[in-house]
């Protein structure tokens, strides 16, 4: 079965996570499957919009940290080697698939829209953040836990720019909740609507912007983007993944190399953690 569901519907590619009983954690294949939906979506001419939803309850609970995540290459055996590459193995794939994929996403050269449900923790946060508009329903709530987890925050740090800092350090100090209002209020989410009717309001947003001729629209989001690095806003991600990076070797020096049988003594903590989302 699918990780990723993809399908058109009037000019607009949908794009649809499929893991809904992990509460669309994220593995590997499921960040190498939405790559290629994306990537089939912009080579398609006929698609103007792309949307990006989730299948079930929760958007997304982030990175999935269940023991068998071990068991994926090159993770299986990205630890094997450690006192000849040190972290570099993990470094180099989390610069690619972590940090590198968002960075692409948000600037793929068709506008974006993220429909979102439930729960969007940590590394869902990295999914939502790079598209160029943000529906969620009623229910939707936003959080970043990882300062729990020894790092600083997510791989790609868009807290500052999408929340303001004082915010930005709120959500990171205490890993709470935004709920969706309130992010609306603070300029993160574009549109708040009931949650039966997040798929009708997401499409009928899509298909307005679908109308418009494709060049202006990337020369619109070009324009924002541009002006957003310009402040500074693309060299301080990538300044803040080696803050990132950072915390792992912190993690690694006091707590010890990771290994399958840790993250299965972990696994109770880990899914009372993903169902307080419920």
């Amino acid at each position: 079965m699918s990780l990723v569901l993809y399908e058109v519907d009037s000019q607009v590619a949908i794009l649809t996570l499929n893991r809904p009983d992990q509460r669309n954690a994220q593995n590997p294949p499921l960040l190498e499957e939405l790559d290629a939906a994306f990537d089939r979506a912009i080579a398609d001419d006929d698609v103007r919009v792309i949307v990006l939803n989730a299948a079930g309850k929760h958007f997304s609970a982030g990175h999935d940290i269940s023991p068998d995540v071990l068991t994926y290459e090159p993770w299986a055996s990205m630890f094997s080697d450690v006192e000849r590459t040190g972290l570099l193995r993990m470094y180099n794939w989390e610069t690619k698939h972590f940090l590198g994929y968002a960075r692409k996403w948000r600037e793929l050269p068709k506008p974006t829209i993220a429909s979102v449900q439930g729960a969007c923790i940590a590394a869902g946060l990295m999914l939502v953040w790079p598209m160029d508009l943000i529906v969620a329903a009623d229910n939707a709530k936003f959080s970043d836990p990882v300062v729990m987890m020894g790092c600083g925050g997510v791989e790609y740090h868009g807290h500052t720019w999408e929340l303001g800092p004082r915010k930005a350090k709120e959500m990171l100090f205490t890993g709470a909740f935004i709920d969706a209002h309130e992010a609306h209020r603070l300029g993160m989410v574009n549109r708040v609507v009931p949650l039966e009717q997040l798929g009708a309001e997401t499409m009928a947003l899509a298909r307005q912007i679908a109308q418009r001729h494709p060049h202006p629209l990337l020369m619109a989001k070009r324009a924002v983007n541009q002006t957003m690095d310009i402040m500074g806003m693309d060299a301080a991600v990538k300044a803040v993944f080696d803050i990132h990076s950072l915390g792992h070797a912190n993690a690694w020096a006091t707590c010890g190399q990771p290994t399958i049988a840790g993250l299965a003594e972990m696994a109770p903590a880990n899914k009372a953690a993903r169902q307080t989302a419920d």
